[in-house]
């Protein structure tokens, strides 16, 4: 038996012939439909663990030449060096860790001036390649939004922002398969059986009643659905401070997009399917909101984290920095390394052609050519990423010692 079938065959015992266990929003989702469904519930997507080593990423990446780049020559390198050492820090304890300590000892020992000359020196890059053999791919855009709220529940400001359940279980199944160790499957126990969790409706009509705690109140129901999506952000409370949020656990279930829902109902046109048309439509449809956001049964459970005036804390362990960092599928471009991104920006034919980090992650993350572009804080950002939706190439940036063999 393969470590997959027995990931579905463990599931499929805990939860009496129905897998429905998801993984969490880094991981490969199960896709199966809530039980009741059952028996023609199709299996869960396969997980496969992120490559650790060079050859790994062999099928996804291609030798290229600095002059394939377009506008690498034009770019403020210089910009992304913080990020680029910030990298260096996270990579240091991970297993593909010793491929980049020559190359980030040299750069711990440099200024940082000419960036430019340091990366051609002493990486070279490739271009990112998905399954069908095209080097194009969609680019998104993400942010950190600030929210209104309080400790205490008050009139306008009533939307729990809850920390992790203590009934939430994660199974670990890497000490059975070792391969297995960035996988983890998350239910709760009812009786002598693990089952599902509870999806975002559920945990809603479950309210005080859910063993978690409540970190804080937030006034928009909106807003708190699309910090879930962005996985972080800020509240400012009434009395003037400033809590920061992170992303701390997922009920397991896999994420539904509400836009791609609405378009499907013909609520919104395509082009209007943006963070900022679904706001725009739920000001509309109050009555309808719960049900629309409830179609969604994905929940993400915060941790709160000490306040700075870095930006937050993405999958690599380390701050981002705006408009130089991205989030990839760790599969099949390695966490931390350095790629060049050409694509445009938001709803323009602009190009926006950089230098960025792959320090982050995300649920709709998938596939090779696919990147998610951090923005930064605030409001301005926020319009930025809610429209951001284009096509694009990547270059990844890699030492000798970490080039596909």
């Amino acid at each position: 038996m393969t470590p997959i079938q027995a990931i579905l065959a463990i599931s499929t015992l805990l939860l009496g012939g129905c897998s429905t266990l998801g993984f969490g929003p880094d991981e490969a989702p199960a896709s199966c439909p809530p039980c009741a469904a059952c028996p023609d519930c199709p299996p869960p997507a396969a997980a496969t663990p992120a490559p650790t080593t060079p050859a790994a990423f062999s099928r996804t990446l291609q030798p290229a030449e600095w002059s394939d780049l377009p506008g690498w020559s034009d770019d403020d390198v210089a910009a992304a060096w913080p990020a680029f050492l910030l990298s260096c820090r996270g990579m240091a304890g991970r297993p593909y860790g010793g491929e980049w300590k020559r190359v980030c000892d040299l750069a711990r020992e440099a200024d940082g001036k000419d960036a430019r000359a340091f990366f051609q020196a002493n990486l070279r890059p490739h271009l990112v390649i998905a399954a069908d053999g095209s080097s194009s791919g969609m680019v998104t855009g993400y942010y950190e939004p600030l929210l209104r709220g309080s400790r205490q529940r008050a009139k306008g400001i009533a939307q729990p922002v809850l920390g992790v359940p203590d009934d939430l279980l994660t199974i670990d199944l890497s000490a059975v398969f070792p391969e297995l160790k960035d996988k983890r499957l998350r239910g709760r126990i009812e009786g002598k059986r693990v089952v599902p969790y509870w999806t975002r409706a559920e945990i809603a009509s479950r309210g005080e009643a859910l063993p978690a705690r409540t970190l804080l109140y937030v006034d928009d129901a909106v807003e708190l659905f699309f910090l879930q999506v962005q996985g972080s952000g800020r509240v400012r409370l009434t009395d003037g401070s400033t809590v920061r949020l992170n992303y701390a656990d997922q009920n397991g279930h896999s994420y539904q997009s509400i836009g791609r829902l609405l378009v499907a109902r013909g609520e919104l046109k395509l082009e209007e399917a943006s963070m900022q048309g679904i706001q725009a439509w739920a000001r509309a449809n109050p009555a309808r909101l719960d049900e629309l956001l409830n179609a969604n049964p994905s929940y993400v459970f915060f941790r709160e984290m000490p306040d700075s005036k870095d930006g937050p804390i993405g999958a690599l362990g380390v701050p981002l920095l705006a408009e130089r960092t991205i989030a990839v599928d760790p599969r099949s471009v390695p966490l931390g390394a350095p790629v060049f991104l050409a694509t445009t920006r938001p709803n323009s034919g602009q190009p926006l052609n950089r230098l960025v980090m792959a320090q982050d992650t995300g649920g709709a993350i998938k596939g090779a050519v696919r990147a998610d572009f951090f923005w930064g804080f605030g409001k301005a950002a926020g319009e930025q990423a809610g429209r951001m939706k284009q096509s694009g190439k990547m270059w990844v940036l890699l030492p000798a010692e970490a080039a596909p063999k």
